[in-house]
């Protein structure tokens, strides 16, 4: 079914099996999003942009988007610079390599996923759980309207965080420890983030408002 007229651009959010499905969609609805979940790539016919939320092992993730044809219909759609959304495990699976299960990625972006290793001394837990500051480094970005580029509170849940070969496509960073790493990524219409926005209150519902008024 086509966009009814008054109605905003559609919104598939991508049901693979796995994720925060639920949270995700009432998220989008919650800031005026027509988001709908989609299990196949033929139930995108007509929608606008694309939501990858993630929560869980990377190598069942990966394996369930190759089962359903998500995984060459993600590198198309991210090649054709169209509206994406990922969150945490859909930021992690489009890099090359992730050392949880020594799992390849889609290989869209270059760089690897890490997990955290501090000493014992650091007294820092694994999973970095909880809420934490998430610094803009663009913040003339329209993305970024509305939210404190100095550092606005987020929620992380994730033991594994990515390393991008190139700075270039870091939007936004935090701090663990002594570890500052990407807590999020923006190249064209694409945009990925380590933290769940769905899960971060106020600050998170603009992020995804944001998003969908550029729709």
């Amino acid at each position: 079914m086509g966009i009814e007229k008054g109605e905003s651009p559609g919104i598939g959010i991508l049901d693979y099996g796995m994720g925060n499905l639920r949270s995700v969609h009432r998220a989008f609805l919650a800031v005026g999003g027509n988001a709908v979940l989609v299990q196949d790539p033929s139930e995108m016919k007509g929608k606008t942009a694309l939501v990858f939320p993630g929560q869980g092992a990377i190598t069942d993730t990966m394996r369930l988007l190759k089962s359903r044809g998500w995984d060459s219909y993600i590198r198309d759609w991210i090649d054709a610079d169209r509206p994406f959304f990922g969150i945490c495990l859909g930021l992690q699976a489009l890099f090359d390599f992730s050392e949880e299960g020594s799992t390849t990625g889609l290989g869209i972006f270059r760089g690897s996923v890490k997990r955290f290793e501090f000493p014992k001394e650091a007294g820092l837990k694994i999973p970095h759980m909880g809420w934490n500051q998430a610094r803009i480094k663009s913040p003339e970005d329209r993305l970024a309207d509305g939210i404190d580029p100095d550092g606005d509170q987020f929620y992380f849940v994730h033991s594994y965080f990515v390393l991008p070969e190139s700075e270039n496509l870091v939007w936004a960073s935090t701090q663990y420890g002594d570890l500052e790493f990407c807590s999020a990524i923006r190249k064209g219409n694409l945009i990925a983030t380590q933290f769940h926005p769905e899960k971060s209150q106020n600050k998170g519902l603009k992020l995804y408002s944001n998003f969908v008024s550029g729709l």
